[in-house]
């Protein structure tokens, strides 16, 4: 019978040498907090729950910042060590048997690949407690794993504590453990460190060996997925590492990047073969981009789906919108929340939609704003074209119906509906509905009044 998981996500500490109000775990990589990617793959393990373990100062900010997602919080009463924290989500877990994962919020780059293939081996191996370590290039600063000449793991020292021949040693202590529940009652038998005054959880290493339980090291992972994240330094270089690997997964499936060093792409969009993307472009949260694209410089995506054949233009910015197959957008356009353009149309520069809908093939090339609206298919809006929506109280709604001409410098005010191929001349504002096949005007009538000029002059 296959054994239930659950996780523990320790992180209570403020990060001091972050020198920030900010907490640890929230300062953002690649524009998402640190703790999120934690979180999102250790949910890829489907595990039964996941326990963020908080301390008092992060507690109402790391809440907030995970209110969308389904996670149960732990509080630490007093930033007491690792061994205490873990002991805090003794509540949480109350009446789950299985066993636990227990990680560090502020490692963003470890892979459920790694957590996968450890859990295998921490089962198969029918242990009590494991430990990930990794091979450390420059492991001064890192908890050494200790064996005996047999190979099996005694202990893990820290650094201070470590002779010179120990020093040398370079298999050292990831923070990532799997664990029997049952082992917690052993956790609570950690001893305080004098110098430090906290309870250390590497200390269950040596206390499982000394108790007679079953407990094994396992050396897997990349040295770079346990980069541990405690100075504006080493932020900067977890983003630069999370940034190449995003970008080699998506070359590796034939998209094509003019400057990878410049540009950003959060590890939840997803895009389609062949497309191609120019620098200083900004993909993020659920994007999800289709084949034979180009992206040009400049253009922010969030939280949007764009089809196949589709061009952005520069300087453009989209935010849940939708946009499908073989359109142009851009550039320097801005689609809001809820605008959706359908196939073929063109939105083109300096052109704002939001929730609204262009229609098949039709076109608003120039300085327009389109909100709250539905333009039906093949229409024409000309330069300067504005549905006037709000009335200082609600939103209301313009409808435009399929091959209407809509004239330049045109303001549509809501509620107004525009039948099937009328014509708007330009510089109209129109208030009422407009039959079908019809040309609306709204102009003062032209007066021209000659010699007007030299008058002028002469008074």
């Amino acid at each position: 019978m296959k054994r239930s998981l659950s996780a523990v996500i320790l992180a209570a500490g403020m990060g001091t040498r972050m020198r920030s109000s900010v907490p640890k775990v929230l300062h953002r990589v690649n524009g998402i907090p640190m703790l999120r990617y934690v979180v999102q793959t250790v949910q890829e393990l489907s595990p039964e729950r996941v326990v963020v373990v908080v301390g008092k100062k992060t507690e109402a900010q790391i809440k907030d910042a995970l209110k969308d997602v389904d996670v149960r919080f732990a509080l630490q009463q007093e930033p007491l060590g690792t061994a205490d924290a873990l002991l805090s989500a003794k509540k949480a877990l109350w009446g789950f048997r299985g066993d636990l994962l227990i990680l560090n919020g502020d490692t963003p780059l470890i892979t459920s690949d790694t957590l996968r293939e450890f859990i295998k081996r921490h089962r198969r191996a029918k242990n009590i407690l494991s430990i990930l370590s990794f091979s450390a290039a420059n492991p001064t600063g890192y908890g050494r794993v200790i064996r005996n000449s047999g190979g099996m793991p005694l202990m893990i020292k820290e650094e201070k504590d470590l002779s010179p021949e120990e020093k040398e040693i370079n298999e050292v202590n990831s923070g990532v453990y799997m664990m029997d529940k049952e082992l917690l009652r052993l956790v609570s038998q950690i001893k305080i460190n004098p110098e430090k005054g906290e309870y250390y959880l590497t200390d269950i290493l040596e206390l499982s060996v000394k108790r007679g339980k079953k407990a094994g090291v396992f050396k897997i992972g990349l040295e770079e997925e346990f980069h541990g994240i405690n100075t504006k330094e080493q932020l900067r270089r977890a983003e630069e590492i999370l940034r190449e690997r995003i970008i080699r997964y998506w070359t590796d499936r034939d998209v094509m990047f003019m400057n990878p060093s410049a540009t950003y792409i959060h590890p939840t969009v997803k895009i389609g073969p062949d497309t191609f993307i120019y620098p200083n472009t900004f993909l993020e949260g659920s994007t999800v981009i289709g084949s034979h694209c180009t992206i040009y410089p400049n253009v922010r995506i969030k939280d949007s789906t764009i089809g196949n054949n589709v061009e952005i233009k520069d300087s453009s910015v989209l935010e849940d919108v939708q946009v499908e197959d073989n359109t142009v957008v851009g550039p320097f356009a801005r689609l809001r929340p809820g605008a959706v353009i359908k196939e073929g149309a063109r939105v083109g520069n300096f052109v704002e939609v939001k929730a609204s809908v262009i229609g098949r093939g039709s076109k608003a090339q120039h300085l327009s704003y389109i909100g709250d609206a539905v333009v039906g298919s093949s229409v024409n809006i000309g330069a300067g074209t504005i549905t006037c929506n709000y009335d200082g109280k609600r939103k209301h709604k313009t409808i435009i119906e399929d091959n209407v001409f809509i004239g330049s410098d045109t303001q549509l005010v809501a509620p107004v509906k525009v039948q099937r191929g009328a014509f708007i001349g330009a510089g109209s504002t129109i208030t009422k509905d407009v039959p079908p096949e019809s040309l609306a005007l709204s102009r003062v009538q032209q007066t021209n009044i000659k010699g007007w000029v030299k008058r002028k002059k002469r008074g």
